[in-house]
């Protein structure tokens, strides 16, 4: 948050699940490229926002 102090806006990394009136499953997030954008975060910062989308991966398993 030193580098980017308006990244903690979307801090701690949220993940939403839920289902639709036919029962299907959503997974939604803010992707790493997203909040990259947004916040204007340098490349070695990525790393520590990547993780969201191996977790929303595993969820959807």
């Amino acid at each position: 948050m030193l580098t980017a102090p308006s990244i903690a806006i979307d801090l701690p990394l949220k993940i939403l699940v839920w289902e639709d009136a036919q029962s299907k499953v959503w997974i939604s997030y803010n992707s790493p490229e997203y909040l990259r954008d947004r916040h204007a975060l340098p490349q070695e910062l990525m790393q520590n926002i990547a993780v969201v989308e191996t977790l929303a991966a595993r969820a959807g398993e």
